[in-house]
């Protein structure tokens, strides 16, 4: 018994040195990390959300051209920046870290993004007024993106020339 017991240990040991040292994190254990709100729970949880407004402006109903949204973009640091949502255009200018020039989200800036928006998508291509082609689901996201926007800044008007979908 005792030379099985010693060949066990002899194999086992040296084993479990050479997977400590190539699987590391296996054998340790992991590191609670707080965050400030959890070393005091007095404090409030701070969100990255902005929050939705009380103080936004009746909605206007002005129209714009795709064409004239454009100029909307951000690159024009004496002009606002826009974006629009299922044709409803919304003045983003109080988060230009957030849609301005090389931004996060600046692809959305100047023009109806609604495709990208409901499919959670940050590519070029999909950055389009026609969501159309959206299932229920993705539908449900970009309804979701609207109404959020609807709280948070101020609608200045309609994409007059957009596609005209039915959903």
């Amino acid at each position: 018994m005792f030379s099985i017991l010693k060949y066990v240990l002899i194999l086992v040991v040296p084993a479990s040195v050479l997977l400590y040292r190539r699987f590391p994190f296996t054998f340790k254990e992991t590191p609670v990390v707080t965050t400030p709100a959890q070393a005091d729970p007095k404090k409030p949880l701070k969100s990255i959300m902005q929050a939705p407004r009380e103080d936004l402006a009746p909605p206007k109903d002005d129209l714009y051209t795709t064409e004239q949204l454009k100029q909307y973009d951000g690159s024009d640091p004496s002009k606002p920046i826009y974006v629009a949502i299922k044709g409803t255009i919304f003045d983003v200018t109080t988060k230009k870290d957030v849609y301005g020039p090389g931004r996060s989200y600046s692809i959305f800036a100047g023009k109806d993004g609604s495709r990208g928006l409901g499919l959670s998508s940050l590519k070029a291509e999909d950055a389009v007024a026609d969501y159309s082609t959206l299932d229920d689901k993705d539908m449900k996201t970009l309804n979701d993106w609207h109404a959020f926007f609807s709280k948070r800044y101020n609608i200045v008007g309609k994409v007059s020339d957009g596609p005209v979908i039915d959903k």
